[in-house]
């Protein structure tokens, strides 16, 4: 019996250090890279933008990236028994990040089930001859007004269906555990995701037009570094596109082995990515020089991010380019891996949680988590005003929920726990580079500034008007409602017990690596040595 509960215990470990890389990745690596980089690049001064992008990589993106590889790999759990353990008055933290991370997965599959479609239709240009726009929002999402009808429950079932076989192969993803599962998955898709850009990229440089379409990414607008506001675009893409105060980076980091190289592999995971968006800019602007020289207008006039750059310019490109069916499978294509491997990353955090709170096997919080939220995903984004829930919630989480947290999140470590030392000690003790007092100033001083700086600019954007027009109460609901019950439930949850069978009451495998870590450093040396027990303050 004694065997049986430590077996359920065990904590999972990815396969090597080189599965963490690509799995780190996998996650940092998703829809945002693809759709929105490149048009933030583009309105943030072309290639000047680049000046405020690599200031903002340095400076916030990997400083806070590794924040979040010392929180998982030093308190070796899930963001609520990492912060737990730190100290138990952060436990909110952890749950705070774990239920954004709801809210993220429960729209995100969607995402990934249009774009699962759009690979299908672009293989026979299912949209015809017609209007590109009229086809996604008329035909394909058969979208209605919340204005008008309020919340709709009229199903569509090509959304709907996808979405279902979605959700059916991350579940199964997910139940097959760290490393055979997520592993794997991130082992085969990120090669097939980088290839398959690759190739677009070349097909895409190809198009009649390409280089006016890079001479609008790249050609430097230097009055742009003047604005503060493209400064401030910067360190917010960077922000999110490294996966950073989700709980994602915490959760992996905990999964690795005790002398793994972490700010090494850092530095592989931030630069990787980056190296991505650049691609995908390459790439992207190509076929928008295409698309403005064949509309006999400039690459200004069609120039666009997000949704609009997915499901109506690029269908656009494949109806009008030589070889666009190609282009075609292979952005979407590349839409639906990236956004998968993202997925799976977001509902570890998940996952994870609650097998550390509950002390449950894997297939049966697997189960647990994926079901209600597939069924929530498939209730609310199956119908005809998907897309204003989606818009309205993706909108507000990124706002006030991962930027909120990210600013609690280091105001509490750095300035309440004092636990960069430690933090930074842990990074030293088993990197290849090291960190010192640069980083501690990063962290404590910068990155609250520009944090609280991007959070009263979109506080202060959405009192002015009502987001997207939508009606007050829909806003109530989707938005600054949602906002509270995430604070206010991440605060309840860390009040209820932690099962007798959870990682926080027994694991023999942290009390082994506690006993490794027998520093509490000074600041100035890391030198001083004492008692684990002084820097760990008890047990969970």
């Amino acid at each position: 019996m004694a065997t049986a509960t430590t077996q359920t215990r065990k904590r999972e470990a990815f396969g090597s250090r080189n599965v963490f890389i690509l799995s780190a990745i996998g996650s940092a690596v998703g829809l945002g890279n693809i759709w929105r980089f490149p048009y933030v690049a583009y309105e943030g001064g072309g290639g000047a933008f680049l000046i405020p992008y690599l200031c903002a990589l340095l400076t916030a993106g990997i400083p806070l990236l590794f924040l979040d590889y010392a929180i998982g790999h030093r308190f070796r759990g899930s963001a609520p028994l990492a912060f737990r353990r730190m100290h138990r008055a952060a436990e909110p933290l952890g749950w705070w990040q774990v239920l954004i991370c709801v809210v993220i997965a429960v729209y995100y599959a969607v995402i990934i089930a249009w774009a699962s479609m759009y690979t299908w239709f672009s293989a026979q240009l299912a949209w015809g001859a017609g209007n590109e726009e009229d086809y996604f929002f008329t035909d394909f999402l058969q979208m209605g007004d919340v204005a008008e009808g309020g919340l709709s429950t009229t199903f569509v079932p090509q959304v709907g269906i996808p979405l279902i076989l979605v959700w059916l192969a991350v579940i199964v993803i997910m139940a097959l555990g760290v490393k055979r599962g997520i592993g794997v998955a991130n082992m085969v898709l990120m090669p097939l995701l980088t290839v398959m850009f690759a190739i677009l990229v070349v097909q895409s440089l190809f198009l009649p037009g390409a280089m006016e379409g890079l001479n609008a990414f790249f050609t430097p607008n230097w009055q742009a570094l003047a604005d503060p506001g493209v400064w401030a675009s910067a360190y917010g893409h960077i922000f999110f596109s490294l996966s950073v105060a989700f709980g994602i980076m915490v959760t992996y980091a905990s999964y690795l082995k005790r002398k793994t190289d972490l700010t090494g592999s850092g530095l592989v995971v931030a630069f990787a990515n980056s190296g991505f968006e650049i691609l995908a800019g390459i790439g992207v602007f190509a076929a928008l020089g295409f698309m403005a020289q064949a509309q006999g207008t400039d690459v200004a006039g069609v120039a666009t991010s997000g949704i609009g750059l997915a499901f109506i310019a690029f269908p656009t490109i494949v109806s009008q380019a030589a070889g666009g069916t190609i282009i075609g499978v292979l952005f979407f294509g590349a839409l639906v891996f990236a956004g998968v491997t993202s997925l799976i990353s977001i509902l570890e955090v998940i996952v994870a949680a609650l097998q550390d709170k509950l002390g449950w096997a894997r297939v049966r919080t697997t189960l647990t988590v994926s079901i209600p939220l597939a069924i929530v995903s498939t209730a609310l984004f199956s119908t005809t005003t998907a897309l204003a829930v989606l818009d309205t919630t993706d909108a507000f989480v990124n706002a006030f929920g991962i930027m909120a947290v990210a600013l609690v999140a280091v105001i509490v470590v750095a300035w309440l726990l004092h636990r960069l030392p430690v933090l930074a000690a842990h990074l030293n003790s088993r990197s290849s580079f090291r960190v010192g007092m640069l980083w501690k100033v990063l962290v404590a001083a910068l990155a609250p500034i520009v944090l609280g700086y991007l959070f009263v600019s979109e506080l202060i954007a959405k009192i002015s008007e009502p987001y997207g027009g939508y009606p007050t109460w829909f806003l109530a609901v989707f938005g600054w409602g949602m906002v509270v019950a995430l604070v206010v439930l991440a605060l309840l949850l860390s009040l209820l017990p932690w099962s007798g069978r959870s990682r926080a009451k027994d694991d023999p495998e942290y009390d082994e690596f506690l006993a490794e870590e027998r520093y509490d450093p000074d600041p100035e040396t890391d030198t001083v040595r004492v008692p684990a027990e002084r820097i760990e303050g008890g047990r969970a």
